[in-house]
């Protein structure tokens, strides 16, 4: 059988420590819980993304870099063939140093990325040729 638990005292003892507001708590006024509902709704944001959600169209676990929506779509063609020179130069330097096998995969990848150079230069060619009718 249980034992009848007894009613807590309805007066509290002001000199008790225990029975005391927290001096410090975050709700001690509206504006206090305002924050810290805010706070919870960041963190949540965060840390807790809703799974139903993509974030990207890609998702990419360890993603360091991105592309601003409103660049120029110029800027985007221009620094693209940058990167697709650079690549080729890296990747023909890095050739040099191969032999067989290895020097014939390097020599691929870097026809591979002549060929995105190619792509990219003809983009920019457009590009030049609407903007300056336009």
């Amino acid at each position: 059988m249980k034992k009848p638990v007894p009613n807590p005292p309805s007066d509290t003892d002001p000199t008790d420590p225990t029975d005391q507001p927290d001096p410090v708590s975050p709700y001690a006024s509206i504006d206090s819980k305002k924050l810290h509902d805010a706070a919870h709704r960041a963190l949540d944001f965060y840390l807790n993304p809703p799974k139903d959600k993509p974030r990207n169209s890609v998702d990419r676990g360890m993603q360091m870099f991105k592309v601003d929506p409103e660049i120029n779509p110029e800027a985007i063609a221009i620094q693209t063939y940058e990167t697709f020179s650079s690549v080729s130069i890296l990747l023909l330097d890095l050739a040099d140093s191969l032999d067989d096998k290895p020097r014939h995969l390097a020599m691929a990848i870097y026809q591979l990325s002549e060929l995105g150079l190619l792509l990219v230069e003809k983009t920019l060619d457009n590009e030049r040729a609407i903007a300056i009718t336009a």
